[in-house]
């Protein structure tokens, strides 16, 4: 059934989210350490703007009430302005012919200077232009700005000034009737708020920047305790209950974060780093709304925050950090790739994450189009947070967990030992007392003793969920029922003091006597701005605790703000960056013990040859009847020959010895494998391994070690057949072929027989080059394309030259470029001399592509193979271009060769070869399958002769031609190989049984004079033999052979009642 559009589309948009959360991921990884102090920078410059924004609020200045503003509305024909409630601002805003902002200035001035308050009301009247640019469309408040009670009229309003004792209130009203009026005046307002100290006044704010760090923190300490003090006492008890309750789930959330991290093995560090993380969040997201126009008060923020914390949460955070945790038990840290670890983490959580995050952001963005004042706010506040703590949970968190996990792998790889965090996180609070082990049930979100699907379930369904979920639902049901008044302003400016109410009055005055006297007005009233007379600062507090601060100070200002110095400390900071950066990489990589070079023993004159001391006597393990105590056994570890194997087995099962590092410990290889299959055994289902049939001793285990396998518990015995001898090039070969399929050596063996009565088989080598394809990134498609034309220019030399430098034997024959979109694929065709060369090409391919950087900074190596190699995957590309050796093979086997020995006629094997392996393998849409069963031979080949068996996937690739030649009585076969890849030097061949194999073909190892010669001997022969094998196997189908051969020698007798094996005793 097909799906639906929708469905469809939610899955390739879920799909497009994930690969874009992964590259992001993918950077942070690759670059821990840089994204990590890009991030700070980032918040840090976040931070000092939020700050210089709130030095201008009344927490930092010298008053201690903030006043929220006023407005008051005159309906039509009214007599009396009418106060409005913020709720009806809106509404009446709409209906109003004039919105009038009233903006009064209180100078303190005991000495009632008229000149400098007559300067003063020049400089706000004239000399204050908004906006900043243009300079030509400028507005003052005597100019454009100020409300004109007339439309004919030039003049502004005229206001009276209020006199006191010790100050004079001077009033101005703005015309904030349109939307750009009222930006007009804001930007007025906020200039004249800001306006720079002179030599006559300077404002409250400005005058608080002169008071010394201690002054300053007794001023906000005061402010805020009097502000709570103010909110608690204007507020009901619902209120004070909902925020309370708000700011105790707020502690418990920590709390358990804090828990939780620590249950999975840190201490501190990632539950800090969770904690930033939000906090960066927060510092971003308010900056953002700020950016926006949206300005949350200082009230909205402080009862906003509790919500926002329980809101958010911390759950996303931990469940990556928990799916790393997982990961990262799977196998030992100090053999895995973090890198991969962490990426697999990602890719595990990314979607479902992404698509939470995406649905709480739109039931936000609809609470944001809420008319509840204050909710509108926080609703919109939390969105954008929101959204800036998923970019950074998987960015700066990922580079975090990330340094996290490479440096516990370095500690591990040091040899130091793991913290006790960690195998306490993973036992379970067993030492704890009752009470603590219950609270730290209940702060939890999981338990360390149940799997990883029952974590999950019990994490969603945890104590904090349920009252996360309780306290969310309340919060929005006590707002959409107004059953409190949280999130709302504070107390409002009072219109009946005299000063505004005389402002007010004049304006009622002006507005009745207007011709738009019938019409509504409405006025909003802000609180005053306080300027003062300069006077000298006096400080409570005593001078030696003042210069020391005032010393630090200066220091600041001299070197930080300095243009040259603080220059060149940028400097050293990115010098320490890199450095940081750099020695970070090389403590990444696993320590190498240089081997110990063999010392001449110079022989000693006999005089005076030294004794030789006798060594300490081992005594004998014990009978595997008695095991000792695990400290006991542990103590005996650095001599395990004095443990007996029913010790060692139970110290791997006690986690004091590794599994996989049995042959290290150990020293006995055999002893080794013995052990680890006892263990394997009494770990399975069956418990039969450990008496089964699976050879183990008299095997080359030191072969094995560290080169072929790991976690060996025995070897695989196959039984190995020769087919032929047959005639290749005129040398006659016997062909080995391990394997279990009946019949196949039989029917090699006929078809050698039948090639050998025709002559023999000739072949030929077309190509010689092992492949590697990178995959690059760039910028642009346009830097993609420069880089292909300069890498099949100017640079192929270059790219050569640094190749062939890291080999004796690798030779870059062959470059081909190509591109998709920005990505750049490169495949390097090179000769490996007689070792198939995968390993040697990659390390080439490293050095070329470092020195490719050099001339392209902005390429990034997304992969060193791109899968445009390709390799162990079938590709039209290996049977196009060729990959390892590329082999043709004929023979011509005469008419009557065709009828005795292969039972059928000329005609009816080509007319068979035509409809099955071209005709057939067409319909089947087949890329180099156009033979009968080419990888059969090969396959059998490979595995006698020590090749990697999973490359059979390319190297069968295959085109069998047979026609009839000399006047139609004889039979032309030939087969061509394009991607034969096969090796006498390294890999499976320095195992001695495979050894004995390539010693009889006459190939083994590196050939003396001509390196690579035997690499291609070893291709032609298993060219010709896959010729012999397709020769029998297309004339037993062309006879109608093929079930009958099968049935007669592929069919074994009845089994015995008791299993045997295919090895004497």
């Amino acid at each position: 059934m097909a799906l639906a559009p929708s469905t469809t589309a939610f899955k390739s948009t879920s799909a497009l989210l994930g690969k874009g959360i992964h590259r992001a991921a993918m950077l942070s990884i690759r670059n821990p350490i840089e994204m990590v102090v890009a991030v700070l920078i980032m918040a840090s410059f976040s931070y000092f703007t939020l700050y210089n924004l709130a030095r201008t609020s009344d927490i930092f200045t010298g008053t201690s009430t903030r006043l929220y503003p006023a407005t008051v509305y005159l309906p039509v024909d009214g007599s009396a302005f009418v106060p409005l409630a913020p709720a009806e601002e809106s509404t009446s805003t709409k209906s109003a012919l004039k919105v009038v902002h009233l903006k009064q200035l209180a100078v303190i001035d005991p000495e009632h200077d008229v000149q400098t308050v007559a300067r003063f009301q020049e400089l706000v009247a004239n000399q204050v232009y908004v906006p900043d640019e243009p300079a030509d469309h400028q507005f003052s408040y005597a100019r454009g700005l100020c409300y004109k009670p007339s439309k004919d009229s030039a003049a502004c309003a005229d206001l009276p000034t209020w006199e006191t004792e010790d100050q004079v209130v001077l009033s101005y009203a703005v015309d904030a009737t349109s939307p750009v009026r009222r930006e007009l005046a804001r930007q007025w307002s906020h200039k004249v708020d800001s306006l720079p100290p002179t030599a006559d006044l300077v404002s409250q704010s400005n005058q608080d920047e002169g008071e010394n760090i201690l002054v300053s923190l007794f001023i906000i300490t005061r402010n805020v305790t009097l502000r709570i003090k103010e909110l608690i006492d204007m507020a009901d008890n619902v209120d004070i209950f909902v925020i309370l309750a708000g700011y105790i789930t707020m502690i418990i959330t920590f709390v358990s974060l804090f828990v939780n991290m620590r249950r999975m093995g840190s201490r501190y560090s990632l539950a800090s780093a969770v904690t930033a993380n939000g906090f960066f969040s927060f510092m971003l997201a308010l900056l953002t709304v700020h950016a926006l126009g949206v300005q949350p008060s200082p009230v909205v923020l402080a009862e906003a925050i509790p919500f926002l914390v329980v809101t958010i949460g911390f759950e996303r955070p931990y469940k990556l950090t928990k799916r790393v945790s997982e990961f990262a038990r799977e196998t030992p840290l100090t053999r895995q790739d973090v890198r991969e670890t962490i990426i697999r983490a990602v890719d595990a959580v990314a979607v479902p994450i992404a698509r939470d995050c995406v649905i709480e952001i739109m039931v936000l963005a609809l609470g944001a189009k809420s008319a509840i004042a204050g909710l509108r706010e926080f609703c919109f506040l939390s969105a954008v947070l929101l959204a800036y703590d998923a970019v950074l949970l998987f960015t700066w968190y990922t580079a975090v967990l990330t340094l996290k996990l490479e440096l516990t792998r370095i500690r591990e790889i040091s040899g130091m030992k793991p913290s006790k965090t960690t195998k306490k996180g993973a036992s379970g609070p067993s030492n704890m007392s009752f009470v603590r082990r219950a609270v730290v049930k209940a702060l939890s979100d999981d338990s360390g003793n149940v799997s990883a699907n029952s974590d999950i379930q019990k994490s969603d369904g945890s104590f904090i969920g349920r009252l996360k979920l309780l306290m969310i639902v309340a919060f929005v049901a006590m707002h959409v029922f107004e059953f409190c008044t949280a999130f709302q302003a504070g107390p409002q400016v009072d219109v009946t003091q005299p000063a505004i109410a005389q402002a007010l009055t004049k304006l009622l005055n002006q507005h009745k006597t207007s011709e738009q006297a019938g019409l509504p007005l409405m006025v909003k009233v802000f609180p005053a701005v306080v300027f003062r007379v300069p006077s000298a600062n006096k400080s409570f507090v005593p001078e030696y605790i003042t210069r020391p601060l005032e010393a630090l100070s200066e220091i600041y200002a001299v070197y930080i703000q300095h243009p040259v110095i603080s220059q060149w400390l940028i400097i050293g900071l990115f010098v320490s960056l890199f450095l940081n950066t750099y020695l970070f990489n090389v403590a990444k990589q696993p320590k190498t013990i240089p081997a110990e070079q063999p010392k001449a023993v110079q022989p000693a004159p006999v005089a005076i040859a030294p004794v030789p001391a006798p060594k300490k006597p081992v005594s004998p393990p014990p009978s595997n009847d008695v095991v000792r105590p695990i400290d006991e056994c542990l103590a005996l570890i650095k001599t395990p020959e004095a443990l007996n194997d029913e010790e060692v087995i139970s110290l791997v099962q006690a986690n004091k010895i590794a599994s996989y590092a049995l042959e290290k410990t150990l020293g006995n290889f055999e002893r080794a494998v013995s052990i680890r299959r006892s263990l394997i055994s009494r770990a399975s289902i069956t418990k039969t391994l450990e008496s089964s049939l699976l050879p183990l001793s008299g095997y080359h285990y030191d072969k094995v070690f560290g080169a072929c396998c790991e976690n060996v518990i025995g070897y695989m015995p196959l039984p190995l057949g020769i087919a032929g001898p047959l005639r290749i090039d005129g040398i006659d070969t016997h062909i080995p072929m391990a394997t279990t399929e009946g019949c196949l050596v039989a029917s090699a063996a006929r078809g050698c027989k039948a090639i050998n009565a025709g002559g023999g088989a000739t072949t030929v080598l077309t190509a010689d080059g092992m492949t590697r394809g990178p995959c690059l990134s760039f910028p642009s498609i346009v830097r993609a394309a420069e880089a292909k034309r300069w890498i099949e220019t100017e640079g192929n030399e270059i790219l050569v030259d640094a190749f062939n430098s890291t080999s004796r034997f690798a030779r870059l024959r062959k470059l081909k470029v190509t591109l998709a979109g920005r990505l750049v694929f490169v495949r390097f065709s090179t000769t490996t001399g007689d070792a198939m060369g995968m390993n040697m090409i990659s390390k080439g391919c490293e050095k070329a592509l470092s020195v490719l950087g050099e001339y392209m900074p902005d390429m990034q190596i997304i992969s060193l193979s791109g899968n445009y190699c390709t390799d162990k995957k079938p590709a039209a590309i290996n049977w196009i271009e060729g990959r390892g050796k590329s082999v043709v093979a004929e023979a011509v086997i005469p008419g009557a060769v065709v009828e005795k020995v292969l039972k059928t006629t000329v005609a009816a094997i080509v007319e068979l070869n035509i409809d099955k392996n071209l005709i057939g393998s067409a319909m089947a849409g087949s890329v180099g399958g156009f033979n009968a069963h080419a990888a059969n031979i090969l396959t059998a080949i490979y595995l006698a002769a020590g090749q990697d068996p999973a490359q059979n996937v390319e190297s069968s690739n295959c085109i069998t031609l047979m026609s009839a030649v000399n006047d139609g009585k004889d039979l032309h076969i030939s087969c061509t190989m394009p991607s034969i890849e096969v090796g006498t030097v390294g890999g499976g061949t320095t195992l001695p049984p495979q050894q004995a194999v390539l010693d009889m073909l006459g190939v083994r190892g590196p050939h003396p004079t001509h390196p690579g010669e035997n690499a291609r001997r070893l291709a032609r022969i298993i060219c010709a033999a896959v010729m012999a094998g397709e020769l029998s196997l297309c004339a037993a189908l062309a006879a109608g052979h093929l079930v009958k051969a099968h049935m007669a020698h592929n069919r074994a007798a009845p089994a015995a009642p008791l299993p045997g094996s295919c090895i004497k005793s």
